[in-house]
């Protein structure tokens, strides 16, 4: 792929095999694909500082989940982080909001640093911080917005806030801000990294480690899912239908 326009064919493609598949996957692809085409907008806008780069990042950045995608598809194995986050779409006892942040997780905190360093390539890093930066304002103004309209899909989640107040839980806890500062220190030290390999299976194996505490909270957090999961939609494609609308409602240019 090397457009915007390739990528969100990809998407629209994966979003529907999800629906046809019943794979909860299918919630961070929603999310995400209305991220890649609201990058695309602000393209157009001329709203990035390098509009042409800020494509071939996007199209890398887009392309990391794309290849784990297909890859966890035909059998063989992603990266740890996506590896879990896949293997959590199986169940049906994790909430939506985890779906989300499992791919989020994933995503920013391993692919974006990678992505960033791969797009500047010899050029100094420091000049696509702004950019980078910018994508993950346009990520949180999206996530945000699903949590606050979450209800739609899960009309008791705010039960979990005040039950679980002051507990130290990363899935009540997960911030876009704290993922996007990690990262951009991280794509740092891909950038400097010489085995830059052993420097991805190491970053991953750290990220995996968060994957693991959204899955597993704790034994009080995961009685609490458990309640708030009884009143989520069990349809995974009438819950996709529902996300789409609220992520396209929230987006803003």
């Amino acid at each position: 792929m090397k457009t915007i326009d390739e990528v969100l064919e990809k998407m629209d493609e994966i979003v529907q095999e999800c629906k046809s598949g019943d794979s909860r996957i299918g919630y961070f692809a929603i999310l995400y694909r209305q991220v890649t085409r609201r990058i695309q907008d602000g393209i157009v806008a001329g709203e990035f500082e390098d509009n042409p780069r800020m494509e071939r990042l996007d199209v890398l950045f887009a392309g990391r989940f794309i290849d784990a995608y297909e890859d966890y598809k035909v059998g063989n194995k992603p990266t740890e982080s996506w590896f879990l986050a896949f293997e959590a779409s199986k169940a049906k006892k994790h909430l939506v909001l985890q779906h989300l942040f499992l791919g989020i997780n994933a995503h920013i905190n391993l692919d974006l640093g990678i992505s960033a360093a791969d797009t500047m390539g010899k050029e100094p890093l420091e000049g696509i911080e702004r950019d980078f930066n910018l994508i993950n304002a346009i990520l949180a103004e999206l996530v945000d917005g699903v949590k606050e309209n979450i209800a739609k899909v899960s009309p008791i989640f705010g039960l979990l806030i005040p039950l679980a107040k002051g507990r130290d839980e990363m899935l009540l806890n997960f911030s876009i801000q704290l993922a996007r500062d990690g990262a951009w220190k991280y794509a740092g030290e891909y950038y400097e990294c010489e085995d830059r390999a052993a420097s991805i299976r190491e970053r991953d194996s750290n990220i995996a480690k968060l994957a693991s505490k959204l899955i597993n909270p704790g034994k009080f957090l995961s009685f609490i899912i458990k309640i708030v999961g009884f009143a989520e939609w069990k349809s995974v494609v009438k819950t996709m239908d529902q996300l789409d609308v609220v992520v396209k409602k929230v987006q803003t240019i």
